[in-house]
């Protein structure tokens, strides 16, 4: 089968994207794998796939982990879909919405950059102590998807791979397994992370939920007001909005951002 497709990539974090609006498109798992490989595929972090909504909705988003499984969402994703969508769209408006597994979610655009509106995040657990050797507490908090933050001195020199790998495995994220966030902050309402990724199970140049879970967890732990900036290691700084309500909850969480086309191209799967 021959599938048109275009690569895309929002702060380093990179997606092949496909318009399944007939839904002619039934990849299975295997497949998805093999467009996400970077030596036999294409090469991504990730998969999405545009679909007729259900619910209401200007779209409904789909999203694929460079493993093959679907996972509930991805803020980076989320923003070069939103990009993507406008594009189907003729005299698009300014604001595209669409529905995704934790809720509708709307893209605003300016330019080059997309801001996303998050969904509210819940599942909130603070100093949890995993028994790590060299890691004295994680926070946890699911902006879409789950994701641990650990607040490290030297970010540059923290070894992610093995940490977060040994952190996204532990007994107490079972049976689905988190995403993995280190983060310091760099200055007045700016910090800069480095994650390592579920389904990917690598680090990433960059990650939008999990760049929202680090921001929210500083403002919990020091009161840090929004926005906050956060430098990614894709070498783009985001900004993270959002609005503090009582008992550590918050509302209008926004991720802001470019979403940036690659190229678009044919491809031969099996």
């Amino acid at each position: 089968m021959t599938l048109n497709f275009t690569k895309m990539n929002g702060a380093g974090n990179d997606f092949v994207v496909l318009d399944n609006r007939d839904l002619s498109l039934s990849l299975s798992k295997d497949q998805i794998a093999a467009l996400c490989d970077r030596h036999r595929g294409v090469g991504a972090d990730g998969l999405l796939a545009v679909e007729p909504s259900e619910a209401g909705a200007d779209f409904k988003f789909r999203y694929y982990n460079a493993d093959g499984g679907e996972a509930e969402m991805c803020g980076n994703g989320a923003r070069c879909y939103g990009r993507y969508a406008q594009t189907l769209v003729e005299n698009a408006p300014s604001i595209l919405t669409f529905e995704t597994v934790v809720g509708q979610l709307a893209a605003k655009f300016d330019g080059d950059l997309v801001e996303i509106a998050m969904s509210d995040p819940f599942d909130l657990e603070l100093d949890v102590d995993l028994g790590i050797a060299g890691i004295n507490r994680v926070d946890v908090i699911n902006t879409g998807v789950p994701h641990v933050v650990v607040f490290v001195d030297d970010l540059a020199n923290t070894d992610v791979i093995a940490l977060g790998r040994e952190i996204r495995n532990h007994a107490h994220f079972a049976p689905a397994g988190t995403n993995v966030n280190f983060a310091s902050v760099v200055g007045d309402q700016h910090i800069a992370i480095r994650t390592y990724e579920r389904g990917v199970e690598d680090e990433t140049l960059a990650c939008g939920t999990g760049m929202t879970a680090c921001a929210l967890i500083l403002n919990i732990l020091k009161g840090t007001s929004s926005p906050i900036k956060v430098d990614v290691k894709g070498g783009d700084t985001l900004e993270i909005g959002f609005v503090p309500q009582e008992n550590n909850a918050f509302t209008e969480v926004t991720l802001k951002g470019p979403a940036d086309f690659t190229f678009t191209g044919q491809i031969e799967i099996q």
